[in-house]
């Protein structure tokens, strides 16, 4: 299982999320996005429909109806109602629970940078997982540093 670690030190959330859930829908893939505070969730779910003005990332909320047939998915936990195999956790709060997809990405700013780290290093010793670090460049670009 692969962990990817973004840093987001000068492109927010709103501007990275949706590439990643452009290329998990491209690839084939189903994604989990958690969430844990009401209003962060609906403005997130507010971005996926309008983030660019010639698309939208089908999405809906957990509840809203049709769970199992979402593409993506916006819950306060990790709860892969639309069976997905990719979580992104979008409130700087890893949860090892994360553990059971295939593919989990961690995004976090200055403000969760211990946690994060403490994740990352708890993380080192776990059989099966495989950490990236990525951060972004002054231009806003992500490179990988670890």
């Amino acid at each position: 299982m692969q962990v990817d670690f973004y840093h987001l030190t000068v492109r927010p959330l709103e501007q990275v999320l949706p590439r990643i859930c452009e290329l998990v829908l491209a690839s084939g893939g189903r994604l989990l996005i958690v969430a844990a505070d009401d209003d962060q969730r609906a403005g997130l779910d507010r971005l996926l429909w309008s983030y660019a003005p010639d698309s939208f990332l089908p999405h809906a909320l957990l509840g809203a109806g049709e769970d199992a047939d979402q593409p993506i998915l916006l819950a306060p936990d990790v709860n892969a109602a639309n069976r997905a195999r990719h979580i992104a956790l979008a409130d700087g709060e890893w949860r090892d629970a994360a553990l059971d997809f295939d593919r989990a990405f961690h995004f976090f700013d200055e403000a969760c940078i211990r946690p994060a780290r403490a994740a990352w290093k708890a993380l080192g010793d776990r059989d099966g997982v495989e950490r990236r670090y990525w951060k972004q460049n002054d231009a806003g670009r992500w490179e990988q540093a670890a």
